[in-house]
């Protein structure tokens, strides 16, 4: 219980910064919808390049967060040296990736089909080599248990990032009568998209400066020993980590391929746009993630670590399910965070949620193999789970369009999250409390069909109304099953005992 109130705790403080942060960031995405008209297939560019930064991200960190966090909990081993270790080799890489990007940058620009904007491949190569580096100092701060400096840095880059957007497509173009050469900045970089890249720049690297403390374990010296056990340890956490990416974003990365010209960047950006709406639940996943895995890992040695993961899985599945209706009951507010041109996109929402959902339960299954050393099996499923979505893209792309992407996410993830429970409960058996994640399921998905049934003959006004009833159906349920109001901190004041 000591370990769960702990769970809870640093979920909190992660979930603030995440929920708070995506909250600020989901203010850029009207912003951009109404600036990069979906005709243009700007906001293509946008989810394309950011797709390739996810997947070689996850390249430069070849898996050395949880590798990190492993390693720092393993009986003998010094967990600053481990850190020093980590850090070094993650740095290594991330230079040898930017010596490689800068010297053949107009051919990979050229392949990458942006042969007018190497500059744009450029930027991104620097962001994702910094981004890797920090991400093992994140990740130190976790394994630490310091969600606040965590929290206060997260936010700097996201306040930092939404000021500056503001300015370039609210402000600068009221300035062009005065200052001309800010409006051929302006048009020279797409109207504005290629300034989206730079500001990312400039914020990841004023985060770098957060770091300073952090940056001491350069000094903690390079084990070439535990280097080696590490990245033994590590190396199927690359594939793990590729192929799972490839799960989230080739679908971003394969659209202009099978879909040649604007028509593919038109189609890409309704997608990337709409898709982020569902992303609330990949919030929630991250948030769960970042206070969970330095926990578990700490707790392995525990004799009732197994009921902690099923207790901590019951309550994933139930509050994502609940994440999941309250964006499919206030979608009809929800869908103004994205332009009026994009709104043919909002049907792969409630798939691309649902297909996240089975992200989050993969990811909490995959501790099994994490625990017993077995990190291949993550790496095998992971890439069946991978095969499946590129194939149905591949074959369905070309004729459905996007929606495609969403089906193929849902399943890929599906794929994955089922063979991880069956060979997990062959080889790491844990009692998963199945009837009532199944309960829970069933009830929302019939919530889910009823008020889509309801809405398309109702107005939306009345149709928020039924929703909200719906909505409360669910809250409930849960608070009468498992969180009475008398367990919740401050609100269990005015209950009485």
């Amino acid at each position: 219980m000591a370990n769960l109130k702990s769970l809870a705790k640093d979920t909190a403080i992660y979930g603030l910064s995440s929920i708070v942060g995506r909250f600020l960031n989901y203010l850029l995405v009207p912003v951009h919808t109404h600036y990069i008209v979906a005709e243009s297939g700007g906001y293509g560019i946008v989810s394309n390049l950011y797709a390739y930064t996810a997947l070689f991200l996850a390249l430069l960190t070849f898996g050395m967060e949880t590798t990190l966090f492993r390693f720092s909990n393993k009986e003998g081993e010094n967990a600053n040296k481990v850190y020093g270790a980590a850090l070094w080799m993650v740095l290594t890489v991330a230079i040898a990736f930017l010596v490689l990007v800068f010297t053949f940058l107009k051919p990979v620009s050229q392949a990458m089909g942006y042969v007018e904007h190497p500059e744009y491949i450029g930027c991104f190569a620097v962001i994702t080599a910094l981004d890797a580096f920090q991400a093992i100092m994140f990740s130190r701060l976790r394994q630490q248990h310091r969600p606040i400096k965590f929290m206060v840095l997260k936010m700097s880059f996201i306040i930092t990032s939404v000021l500056l957007n503001l300015f370039v497509f609210v402000l600068m173009p009221k300035m062009f009568g005065t200052f001309p050469v800010l409006q051929d900045i302006y048009e020279r970089f797409n109207y504005g998209v290629g300034l989206i890249f730079f500001i990312n720049l400039f914020c990841t690297s004023l985060v770098t400066f957060g770091f300073i403390p952090e940056l001491k374990g350069l000094s903690y010296g390079f084990d070439k020993a535990l280097a080696r056990r590490m990245l033994q340890y590590s190396w199927p956490l690359l594939l793990l980590g590729l192929v799972g990416i490839l799960n989230q974003v080739c679908d971003k990365i394969l659209i202009p391929y099978l879909i040649p010209g604007k028509e593919g960047m038109v189609q890409l950006g309704i997608y990337g746009a709409c898709a982020k709406i569902a992303l609330i639940m990949s919030l929630l996943t991250q948030a769960f993630r970042y206070a969970y895995e330095p926990l578990v890992f700490a707790g392995s040695r525990d004799k009732n670590s197994p009921e902690m993961l099923a207790e901590g899985m019951k309550y994933f599945v139930i509050f994502t399910l609940l994440a999941f209706l309250a964006v499919m009951c206030y979608l009809p507010i929800l869908k103004y965070l994205v332009g009026r041109t994009y709104w043919e996109g909002l049907k792969v929402i409630p798939v691309v949620m649902m297909a996240e959902i089975f992200m989050g339960i993969y990811f909490n299954l995959s501790f099994w193999y994490k625990l017993t050393d077995q990190t291949w099996w993550g790496a095998i499923m992971s890439g069946i789970g991978a095969a499946v979505m590129i194939a149905v893209n591949v074959i369905f792309v070309p004729r459905i369009g996007y929606m495609a992407c969403a089906w193929g996410g849902f399943a890929g993830y599906g794929t994955s999250m089922l063979l991880s429970y069956f060979i997990g409960q062959k080889k790491f058996p844990i009692h998963y409390a199945m009837k009532d994640i199944l309960l829970y399921t069933v009830l929302a998905l019939g919530l889910f069909a009823v008020s889509q049934i309801i809405s398309r003959h109702v107005s939306s006004i009345v149709a928020l109304v039924i929703n909200t009833a719906l909505f409360a159906i669910y809250i409930v349920y849960l608070i009468r099953k498992d969180l009475p109001l008398k367990s919740i901190p401050i609100i269990n004041r005015f209950i009485k005992k």
